[in-house]
């Protein structure tokens, strides 16, 4: 048995409740905004998912590790999740012989800790009740009252702008450009390997760029779309980035947005953001399009949401797609006289279903549609 194994930790919240537990991956002391995914398998590409940034994540599976940790399964460069929350913590054991890592040695090579060998049943019910807080994990403080101090100190989510800490610094491309049939600009906001995988799959080429990039630095990559991606923190003082939707659409581009990136565009077109009471994270969360009358269950990932009641008010600006058939929650929306739709979920899933996917064979037919509309301009200009 290793000395993790042997060390105890121990989870304490911002109203008081305390869980002790076993330390898990590396040792240290790590707060955050505590939050709760429900979803059965994948969970290293739920960790590596940078809407994750900043958060303590209980995982309501009740084995973490079990089939260990591979390069390939990653949605970004690293994990993501501030500290893990589980039942069982599977630390050098996995059933699996491709893995390269065991969840252990995993967590130590990414520098993650943890607590295990706690009921996660009831710290969910507890978030469920009381809603979202900040909490600190601690493998090597004991003092109940220095905890609560360090976590004084930390700031809330909601008002906290995390996208651009987790942004690529510098632009970069996915695809063939010189067979590629469309071009997309992608802000980076935190965005999913999976999502581009699924544009390029789609013979687009894909050009991501930094988080407050310009709308004319995009424009100038002569896209045939523009795509905004998922994030993590609150929507509402990333600024740089409802100014650069609101330029998007004022030239009619198609334009495309999931998750944070459908709450920017949400905000470009003055609908306002609200913090959840405990989001939505898991991979089968059942969702209505309004337009076709379908349903299909979806991979979530998120603790901000927008206004219904602002919607409401505005159905000549803007029509609801989509609705949250859990809780009444928006889950999508379309700009009406715009080639603009966006979706609070998560359609490219890793992990989840496929039922969603249809939504980027969507944006390629807008893409098609805005080409045709351009040749034809170009046409009658050259007659």
């Amino acid at each position: 048995m290793s000395n993790v194994q042997q060390t105890p930790a121990v989870l304490l919240l911002a109203d008081g409740t305390v869980f002790h537990g076993q330390a898990a991956g590396k040792i240290g002391t790590t707060a955050g905004e505590i939050c709760f995914n429900t979803g059965m398998t994948g969970y290293q590409e739920v960790f590596t998912d940078p809407s994750y940034y900043g958060q303590l994540l209980v995982a309501t599976n009740a084995h973490i590790g079990n089939y260990g940790a591979r390069h390939t399964e990653s949605e970004s460069g690293d994990i993501k999740i501030a500290r893990l929350i589980c039942k069982n913590f599977n630390y050098n054991k996995n059933s699996r012989p491709q893995a390269d890592y065991s969840i252990q040695e995993y967590f130590e090579r990414e520098e993650l800790g943890g607590i295990c060998r706690v009921d996660t049943r009831a710290i969910v019910r507890h978030i469920r009740s009381k809603g979202a807080m900040n909490a600190i994990i601690s493998s090597e403080i004991t003092d109940l009252t220095e905890l609560q101090q360090r976590l004084a100190k930390v700031p809330n989510m909601e008002g906290l702008e995390l996208a651009s800490q987790v942004s690529t610094t510098e632009a970069y491309t996915m695809g063939e450009e010189a067979t590629a049939e469309y071009r997309i600009a992608a802000l980076d906001l935190g965005i999913k390997r999976n999502i581009l995988r699924n544009f390029v799959a789609r013979n687009c080429f894909v050009k991501v760029f930094p988080a407050k990039t310009s709308y004319e630095e995009l424009l100038a990559f002569r896209p045939d779309g523009f795509f905004l991606s998922n994030g993590p923190g609150d929507p509402a003082p990333m600024d740089y980035a409802i100014a650069t939707t609101k330029a998007i659409l004022n030239d009619n581009h198609p334009l495309f947005g999931i998750c944070l990136g459908h709450q920017i565009l949400a905000q470009a077109v003055d609908i306002p953001t609200y913090k959840m009471h405990h989001g939505h994270r898991g991979i089968n969360h059942p969702v209505k399009n309004l337009v076709t009358g379908r349903c299909e269950i979806t991979s979530q990932n998120h603790g901000f949401g927008v206004s219904p009641e602002a919607l409401a008010a505005n159905e000549d600006k803007v029509e609801i797609t989509h609705l949250n058939l859990n809780d009444q929650t928006i889950e999508g929306i379309r700009v009406r006289n715009h080639r603009a739709f966006s979706v609070q979920y998560h359609p490219e899933a890793s992990p989840g279903p496929h039922d969603a996917r249809y939504l980027f064979d969507h944006f390629v037919d807008l893409m098609k549609e805005a080409k045709k509309e351009t040749l034809a301009s170009e046409q009658i200009t050259n007659s």
